[in-house]
């Protein structure tokens, strides 16, 4: 009964962090918010992510959690750090290319 109820929090956390728990924000206010703002968003659900998986990992050391939930989190994290490192790559690539451009 552990599991759903981990998976229930799990959910939670992630409404939570999306944003999603509380009214939905008009589209002409999230657009106004800009890039950064969706930039911040997906960098604060990566590190909600990490932290998530770290603590699956710790409840399975103590023996309160499963070897699939922790592998499943870990998984989840590691995919989240390859997007991140991807979208930073991609914004450093655009950076460059703007900075090269004759004026």
């Amino acid at each position: 009964m552990a599991a759903p109820l981990a998976a229930l929090g799990a959910a939670a956390a992630y409404r939570a962090a999306q944003g999603l728990g509380a009214a939905a924000q008009p589209a002409a206010q999230e657009a106004a918010q800009g890039f950064g703002a969706a930039l911040e968003r997906a960098l604060g659900a990566a590190i909600g992510t990490g932290r998530e998986a770290d603590a699956a990992a710790t409840a399975a050391l103590a023996g309160q959690g499963g070897v699939t939930e922790v592998v499943l989190a870990i998984s989840r994290a590691e995919l989240a750090l390859q997007t991140a490192t991807a979208i930073r790559d991609r914004v450093v690539t655009a950076y460059q290319d703007v900075m090269r451009m004759p004026i």
